[in-house]
């Protein structure tokens, strides 16, 4: 038989309204009272009904994610990490891919906002970074998270959890540069992404501060792709001065970088080092395994939709993070320039 609102009001010894304001999460219930809910919820294994709670009111218990993005691990990623925030304070998923180039893509958000009566959205690149989704989604008046690119410095971090990209890329150029390689490689990503940019920009910062020249051939363009990598790395390879370590803007462009050398004969790490970013499976899948920087995509996504809830309940929100920064990580992919 199926546990309902009402049975655990009556263990609890409290009304069905506190036993509600309980499994929304308001403030205002006494902790003591918190607690006795929580404990005869737990004992009859109740799990209420997100549908019924949205139609029983105006307030909705379901948070939208949009996407359009190639990298199938960072999309898996950022769902677990927003479906495990949603299942901890009772909301539901609705998760909905998009072509973001598309002519109708305001029409087609604006339209699902429409039909799953969402309380917000969690934002990923390249959505949270379109200046016209913003001003449609302010203009509706949905509230929503942006994950992005940046520092911080420049952004409202009520509405946005940060990835300090540029110093991650940074510190893995220090760490190329430090292994002795002057004539480093950059394969990019996709223009529509912040990412990409400021990857490319810690990249020449690091350059920069150790005072190695920058080499305008040494920067080949990209899409965080396999094939890019490939492409990218045969045009590197061509060149009469060969790079002798090459930073990719993602792991999966990493390993077909590094899949075009060894079609070539180039021992990895002896002859060249290659290194990625992201640390994605792909990272780990290769041989010899990459080097990288480790970006938690779970924990910023699961922080992400904490910080929507948050602001959807008005509640404080001091203690979400709302800035990382990729650590790195040492593999077996790079090493002392060769002499």
């Amino acid at each position: 038989m199926k546990v309902t609102i009402n049975d655990v009001a009556k263990l609890a010894g409290v009304s069905i309204k506190t036993v509600s304001r309980v499994i929304n999460n308001e403030e205002s219930v006494r902790q003591n009272t918190r607690d006795k809910v929580m404990a005869a919820a737990a004992e009859l294994n109740y799990q209420p009904n997100q549908a019924a709670r949205n139609l029983a009111g105006t307030k909705s218990y379901t948070i939208g994610f949009i996407y359009d993005n190639p990298n199938a691990y960072y999309i898996i990623d950022m769902q677990n990490g927003i479906l495990s925030e949603c299942r901890k304070q009772g909301f539901e998923l609705v998760i909905h891919p998009c072509n973001s180039k598309s002519d109708g893509i305001l029409d087609e958000i604006k339209e699902m906002i429409k039909q799953s009566r969402i309380t917000g959205l969690v934002l990923t690149p390249p959505f949270s970074e379109n200046d016209d989704v913003i001003a449609m989604l302010d203009q509706l008046d949905v509230r929503y998270v942006r994950i992005i690119s940046g520092s911080g410095a420049e952004q409202d971090s009520d509405s946005c959890v940060m990835i300090d990209d540029h110093q991650a890329a940074q510190d893995i150029t220090d760490h190329l540069i430090q292994l002795g390689h002057k004539d480093i490689a950059f394969i990019g990503g996709s223009d529509e992404h912040q990412s990409s940019f400021e990857r490319l920009s810690g990249y020449q910062a690091a350059l920069k501060a150790h005072h190695v020249a920058p080499q305008n051939d040494l920067i080949v363009a990209g899409d965080y792709s396999f094939d890019s990598g490939v492409v990218g790395a045969n045009k590197l390879l061509e060149l009469e001065q060969k790079p002798s370590a090459i930073f990719c803007c993602n792991d999966e462009t990493a390993a077909g970088a590094l899949f075009a050398a060894r079609l070539k004969n180039i021992s990895i790490p002896d002859e060249l080092s290659i290194v990625g970013f992201e640390d994605s499976p792909f990272s780990r899948q290769t041989w010899p395994k990459l080097t990288t920087a480790h970006q938690p995509n779970q924990q910023i996504a699961s922080q992400a939709t904490s910080l929507l809830i948050a602001n959807t309940r008005n509640q404080s929100a001091n203690e979400i993070c709302r800035l990382f920064t990729p650590k790195l990580v040492i593999r077996d992919s790079s090493q002392q320039a060769p002499s």
